[in-house]
């Protein structure tokens, strides 16, 4: 079935493994050690000071850190903490709004007013997720949202438009957003123009301008994400699925006279 000769693999299985071959066996059982020991916070550099360390006292020659950072990824391990954050050039946003919602954090009726914004998830070994919400001040509901593995334009898109094809002919929301760059893009504009639908900016600096998207998130983090440890998107998913089907139905809240979100919204309708 692999077209492998019967001399060629009596060869193969009698053969002497090369010294290389042999020492690299002998550093993936160091590093296999050492990583559970220090509980994965060394990345490669400090797993290859501490062999090194340990193979000087025994008058052996020092490997290379790339050597180790190969070994490292094929047996798929790497630093648990964080990483050093990307310097990205700042870009000129194509357009800026106003802060026309000014923190009138209320709405007469549904569709009224929204606010939108995105936050990051944390899960496995140092993985990153990204939530998209839209959140409705009239009942702080969760209109739309999208759980992705990339903070881009792309995200956004997909939670606004969604929630866009859900209005009634007669209904055209403000929407309140932070300065960040999806939302100043001429894509975005472009969808919010052909919606008719006036944006409003925070202003920067000040995240109490999107106050309830920033309620919401942190209301998320408390009563679901910090309560678990999630080690695949899978399970983050899944996670938050559940907690936004919950928060819209069945989480009661005082402010909506002892009704969740959507009972709430059903009740002006």
């Amino acid at each position: 079935m692999a077209k492998v000769s019967r001399a060629a693999y009596y060869k193969w299985l009698n053969r002497k493994p090369a010294a290389q071959e042999l020492e690299n066996q002998q550093l993936v059982e160091s590093i296999q050690h050492l990583y559970p020991q220090v509980d994965g916070i060394y990345g490669y550099r400090r797993i290859t000071m501490t062999i090194n360390r340990k193979r000087e006292t025994k008058g052996l020659k020092k490997v290379n850190k790339k050597r180790i950072y190969r070994l490292m990824q094929i047996c798929g391990l790497e630093a648990v903490i964080r990483r050093r954050r990307k310097k990205y050039p700042k870009v000129k946003p194509d357009y800026v709004a106003e802060n026309v919602l000014a923190r009138e954090f209320t709405a007469e009726k549904p569709n009224q007013k929204w606010c939108t914004d995105v936050t990051e998830f944390k899960y496995g070994k140092g993985k990153k997720a990204y939530l998209s919400a839209i959140i409705d001040l009239y009942d702080k509901s969760i209109v739309s949202y999208v759980l992705g593995h990339s903070n881009n334009n792309d995200l956004v898109f997909k939670t606004v438009r969604p929630a866009i094809r859900t209005l009634n002919e007669n209904e055209f929301p403000l929407l309140h957003s932070d300065r960040g760059y999806q939302y100043t893009s001429k894509e975005f504009k472009q969808i919010m123009d052909k919606a008719e639908m006036i944006h409003s900016m925070s202003r920067v600096g000040r995240c109490i301008d999107n106050g309830p998207i920033e309620a919401f998130w942190g209301t998320l983090k408390v009563e679901k994400y910090y309560l678990y440890k999630f080690e695949s998107f899978e399970a983050l998913k899944h996670a938050i699925d559940t907690y936004i089907k919950f928060y819209n139905n069945e989480r009661y809240q005082e402010k909506l006279n002892g009704l969740s979100p959507l009972e709430y919204r059903v009740q002006a309708a």
